[in-house]
C-alpha cells in the first residue's frame, strides 16, 4: 500500500526549508505613486546562476491531474529559483522535498495554497510540477534562463510511489 502524503497549509514557517511564500498577508509595505499605491518590496529573491543566466518571466497554463495522484517523479533547477504566482486566485497543490542528489519519497511535504500565496522555490529543492487543482489555471512563472542543465529529474520506483489525495 502507497503511504498517503498528508496536505499542511501553506505559511511561511512550514515552508521556509523549500523557499518562500509569495503573499501580501502580514507584509510591510511602503507607498509609492503619490501614495496611491502600496509596494510589498521584495516577497521573494530570484536565483540565477551560471553563464548567460537572467530572470525571465512566463505565463503556465496548467491542467488539473487526475486525483488521486501517485507521485512518480519529481524535479529540481540547481541553477536557479522558480516562483509560482496564481492569477484566478484559485487554490493549488505544492509538493516538495528537501534539497540533495537524493530524495527519499518518505520525506515528501504537501502544502496547499489558497489561492492568493505563491511559491518561490529555492535553487535545488525537489518539488513536481505545478498541480492546479482547477480544471485549468494560470500561473505567472518567474525563474532562470540561460546555458547549462537546469531541470533534474527524479523517478521513483513503483513500491515507494506515494500516493496525494487531496
Amino acid at each position: 500500500m502507497s503511504r498517503l502524503i498528508p496536505i499542511e497549509p501553506l505559511t511561511a514557517e512550514a515552508f521556509a526549508p523549500f523557499g518562500d511564500v509569495i503573499t501580501t498577508e502580514g507584509k510591510d509595505y511602503f507607498m509609492i505613486n503619490n501614495g496611491s499605491t502600496r509596494r510589498y518590496h521584495k516577497l521573494a529573491t530570484v536565483e540565477a546562476e551560471g553563464q548567460e543566466a537572467s530572470a525571465i518571466i512566463s505565463i503556465f497554463r496548467a491542467q488539473a491531474l487526475p486525483m488521486p495522484l501517485t507521485v512518480t517523479m519529481m524535479e529540481r533547477h540547481p541553477l536557479g529559483s522558480q516562483a509560482f504566482i496564481p492569477l484566478k486566485r484559485q487554490p493549488f497543490l505544492i509538493l516538495v522535498g528537501p534539497k540533495g542528489d537524493q530524495l527519499d519519497p518518505a520525506s515528501l511535504r504537501c502544502f496547499i495554497s489558497d489561492g492568493s500565496q505563491g511559491v518561490n522555490y529555492h535553487k535545488g529543492v525537489w518539488h513536481h510540477p505545478v498541480l492546479a487543482l482547477a480544471a485549468e489555471d494560470d500561473f505567472l512563472v518567474v525563474d532562470r534562463s540561460g546555458s547549462g542543465n537546469n531541470c533534474e529529474e527524479i523517478f521513483f520506483p513503483p513500491e515507494q510511489q506515494p500516493l496525494l489525495q487531496p
